[in-house]
This record gives structure tokens, sequence and C-alpha cells, in this order.
């Protein structure tokens, strides 16, 4: 019951702020370049410090994921092939590093770096490269650098799954060739064909999703509405099917899977956020939760909140009935350094919504801390664990303790 209050109230807060989000947009095409707007006089939205970015201002560039340093929250695309391309800058790779509030999302659910198989084609949304950033473009071909090498900051990344889902769109088989290896399929959009029918490579290897099992290549038949992930996208046509889900079973059951893997990475690390305000005489900090989480796992919170999100938990309650929990300090990726001894926290004293906008949930807490750490500053990046929460100690690689 708790949890469909919070839910409730979240939905609530996204309808009440449609129109400020749709006037941010607006501002942001007036302001800055953007994909819509490609007045080449304008300049691209920079990311600041401490503020989220607004809607639709950030550059969409599609690519395969060739190599990813999970810890760091950093990959390598080969960007795909378009038409203002030289055939000297074609499919060459572009270093991407996560925004702390960037999110992941694979088979239509929150998602890590590590979750995503190497050759998945990726659509991602990326800021220019940030001015402290003096690392150099990757350069191959006789220093031949992508021509997106300016855009290193990435804010948003999705599977072919994830991004179709989202807009409801389907693909729907038209043939299916086994001596060819060759699969024709339409795009549909709300039930309606959006482009012409595009034919697709097979593979031995491509793995078929159907019921609650696999399939084979057998199995995919004229008619079916499918979802897939491709891998060699651009190189041979539109691409080859690394990934194919023949029903809405199968779909639902790669939901539900990623989901749960979803919420152990989440309990193990902690909801990250950033610090808004520090109240030094209260020994209070207020902490933002980022975009990119089940907004599920906030049921932990209602858990130990007497009353739903948006309430004040303050009041008259004894401290022994507050709730409570614990806040690691991160780095811009989000590692943290040695949660197991780095986190201090006790009473949650309230929760509130906040505006939900691009990167952030809309969710934020005042934690009353027993003690104050170094890295509880304005603009910074902090993990919360719930009380709730059974606390496990991370492998060394993913702490940051050791490595200064």
């Amino acid at each position: 019951m708790r949890f469909v209050r919070t839910i409730e109230l979240l939905f609530a807060a996204v309808v009440a702020l449609a129109v400020s989000t749709a006037a941010l947009a607006g501002d942001a095409a007036i302001r800055f370049r953007t994909d819509e707007n490609q007045d080449k006089s304008l300049p691209w939205y920079q990311p600041v410090k401490g503020e989220f970015p607004p809607e639709g201002s950030a550059h969409c560039i599609k690519g395969e994921l060739i190599w990813v340093d999970h810890a760091e929250r950093e990959l390598h695309l080969r960007v795909d092939r378009d038409d203002s391309q030289g055939a000297g800058v074609q499919d060459l790779p572009l270093l991407l590093t996560m925004l702390p509030y960037g999110s992941i999302e694979y088979n239509g659910q929150p998602a890590a770096l590590q979750d995503i198989p190497l050759g998945t084609h990726l659509h991602t949304w990326c800021y220019p490269t940030d001015p402290d950033d003096k690392r150099p473009p990757i350069a191959r071909r006789h220093q031949r650098i992508s021509p997106e090498a300016n855009f290193r900051q990435c804010t948003r990344i999705e599977d072919d799954f994830s991004f179709h889902t989202r807009r409801n769109q389907v693909w729907r088989v038209e043939d299916v060739d086994h001596q060819t290896m060759q699969l024709t399929a339409t795009l549909l959009v709300d039930g309606q064909p959006e482009d012409n029918a595009k034919r697709f490579g097979l593979l031995e290897s491509t793995v078929v999703y159907q019921g609650h099992g696999f399939g084979t290549l057998a199995s995919i038949q004229p008619g079916q509405q499918v979802q897939m992930n491709l891998t060699w996208a651009t190189l041979y046509g539109p691409g080859r099917v690394f990934h194919i889900w023949l029903d809405p079973e199968s779909r639902e059951l790669a939901r539900d899977r990623q989901r749960r893997r979803h919420h152990d990475h989440i309990r193990q690390r902690g909801i990250p956020g950033w610090v808004d305000a520090v109240d030094d005489e209260a020994s209070t900090v207020t902490v933002t939760f980022f975009d990119g989480i089940d907004i599920s796992l906030l049921e932990s919170l209602d858990d130990i909140v007497p009353e739903p999100l948006g309430w004040p938990t303050s009041g008259g309650a004894k401290d022994d009935e507050k709730p409570k929990g614990t806040l690691a300090v991160a780095r811009s990726t989000l590692m943290t350094y040695e949660p197991l001894n780095d986190r201090k926290g006790g009473n949650i004293l309230k929760t509130n919504q906040v505006p939900v906008v691009p990167g952030c949930c809309g969710v934020q807490i005042q934690l009353q801390c027993g003690l104050l750490l170094e890295g509880y500053r304005p603009g910074e990046i902090v993990r919360f664990f719930p009380a709730s929460w059974e606390f496990v100690a991370l492998p060394s690689e993913e702490q940051f303790f050791g490595r200064e």
C-alpha cells in the first residue's frame, strides 16, 4: 500500500512538472544548438556541476559497444556510418564517460555498463567534452579521429530493445531466408509501418528467446512482432541480429531478469545522488537522487518512513522510530572509496519531491548525520544506503581506496 501511494505521488509530480519541463526544452532549443535546431551559431549545452541539464539538449550518437571499463563508467563506441562521413573517418571509436547522473537502460530496464554485452548496438545522448578533460581523442588510421570526437560526456544509453520499446515500436517479421541467412522486417509505430522493410543478417550464434526459454532460428516466422538487439550495425546493411525476442512473454522475462539484476547492483552499491545543501550546525545533508534507478527501490524508504514520500517524518517521533540510513562519499564515476568504513549517517528527517528532469528521479532526502565527512559538500557525489538494506563489501576493483 505504501509503495502504491509513493508511485501515485511521484506520478502526480511528473504531471505537474510537464509544463515546466516543456518550457525547459523550448528554452534549450533557443539558447543552445540541438539535434532539432542545427543553428551552428549556437553553442552546444555544456554540463554544469550541480545542475541537471535541460530536456532535449544532448546530441544523439549511435554506435556499437566495443570496450568498457565498468568501474570508471567509461566505454568505447564504434560510431555508426552515415552520409555525412567520408570513407576515411568511418567506423572510428569514440571515448565516452558517463556523467554522474547519466542513466543506462538494457532490455527496457535500468542497467549498469557491465550488464551490456560487447558488440551490442547502442543509442547514446552526449554533451561536448569537459574543458578540464585533457585526454586526446582515440586516433586510428593515420591519426584520424571520429567526427563525433568532441562529444564525450554521456547522459543516457539505451540498447535497441529499450530504444524501440520506449517509443512503442516493434519489428514485424516479413520474411526469413535460412539459406541466405537474411531476415526482412518492418518497424511498426503504434501498429503502423514507419518505413520500408529492412533486411538484417542472421548469425548461427543469434540468440533466440521464445516464451520462457530459448528458440532456434527456425522459430522465427513471418508475422511475428519482435524486438531485436543488433550488432555490426551499418557495417553490412542495417546490421546483424545479435539477440531477438519473439513474443511478449520472452520480452517480459528479459525485463524482469534485468530489473532483478539492477536491484542487486544498487542494493550492493547504494543509491547515487549529489549533495544539494549542508547545514553544519544542524549536522544535516540534503541529497537528490539521480535518474536511472528503478523507482520501486525507493519502497525501501517507505518501509522505514512512517509517512509516504513527500511528507515530513519529523514532528515528535522518537529517534529510534525515525528512518535511518548512511551516506558514502563517491567520485563522479559513482565509485566509492571504502564504503565499509567510509559511511556516516543517522536519521532521515524528511523526504521531498523535486522536479523530475533529465538526470533526476524526483526524490530528495534530508539526512541528519552523526559526523559530517569532508566529501559532504554541495555538488559532490554520494551513495545512500537505507538502514534496512544489508551491507555487502565490494570487490577491491570497485573501490577507490588505495588508488589515490
